[in-house]
């Protein structure tokens, strides 16, 4: 595991550039969304291809823009990312990426890492003046219902391309190791024979929190690694008895029992018998 440094909390006047740059990350990653929208990504999208190579061209122009946003991020003392085995996303092709979700910034983080990667996203971002141009135009899929979500991602990983899925559902709630594991990431896997790589977002400073307004930056520098865990495959629990919804049970457990035990140290002095 990457040692991290806890950063120096920032107090009074020291603040101030730290939130003034911040903030300005957040207006023109905004910004940049809108006008990209507007511009570069349709050019992109309609460009002569098939459809899952203007899609592909798409996606990755998404993770350049990302990775340059991260580093605005890392510029304006917001966050550090560090990795570990990050080979194992790079060379990933149609695999379900689980990860727990501590802060604001999980996903971009994930698509700064990653050039053929799409995600589920509200139905909200689809009406975002800012974003709406950026999930269309990358082919990521809106969360409409089980069975057309199950449908949208069977497509999707079929072509080749991975899919981020944060099975807390939300970002974890202060004081929480994770919050309990929904089983739409388990059904996603096994339904479509398809294979997950478990990440571990493990921060070192507490911030950008479910519980916190996105314009309340950090006082302490985010220390985030990310550890890429080896690949789970879905043919174990399909050789296990019972039907699909018993295995996307068992699998949903065995997902949330490993991650607690990766990100509590105590856990083992700590769980329930």
């Amino acid at each position: 595991m990457t040692s991290q440094v806890v950063a120096k909390r920032l107090t009074g006047i020291a603040y101030i550039p730290r939130w003034l740059g911040g903030v300005s990350c957040y207006i023109a990653f905004g910004l940049g969304g809108l006008l990209s929208s507007l511009t570069i990504l349709p050019v992109l999208r309609f460009w002569p291809g098939s459809q899952q190579v203007r899609i592909a061209r798409v996606q990755r122009a998404v993770h350049l823009m990302f990775r340059g946003f991260v580093r605005m991020l890392t510029w304006a003392g917001v966050i550090r990312v560090t990795t570990q085995d990050l080979q194992r996303l790079e060379s990933a092709k149609g695999k379900v990426i689980i990860a727990n979700h501590p802060t604001l910034v999980d996903v971009v983080v994930l698509i700064s890492l990653m050039p053929n990667v799409g995600c589920i996203v509200k139905q909200g971002l689809w009406r975002n003046p800012f974003l709406r141009g950026v999930v269309s135009c990358a082919g990521y899929i809106p969360n409409r219902g089980a069975d057309l979500l199950l449908k949208d991602c069977s497509e999707v990983l079929a072509q080749g391309t991975n899919m981020i899925i944060f099975p807390e559902g939300t970002r974890t709630v202060k004081g929480e190791i994770v919050n309990e594991f929904a089983r739409g990431a388990a059904n996603i896997a096994l339904r479509t024979n398809i294979d997950l790589i478990p990440v571990v977002l493990r921060t070192n400073a507490v911030g950008l929190t479910k519980q916190e307004p996105w314009y309340e930056i950090p006082r302490q520098t985010i220390g985030m690694n990310v550890e890429v865990g080896e690949t789970i495959e879905h043919i174990r629990y399909h050789a296990q008895t019972g039907g699909d919804a018993k295995m996307a049970r068992q699998l949903t457990r065995d997902l949330e029992e490993y991650y607690k035990q990766q990100l509590d140290k105590n856990y083992e002095l700590t769980k329930r018998n």
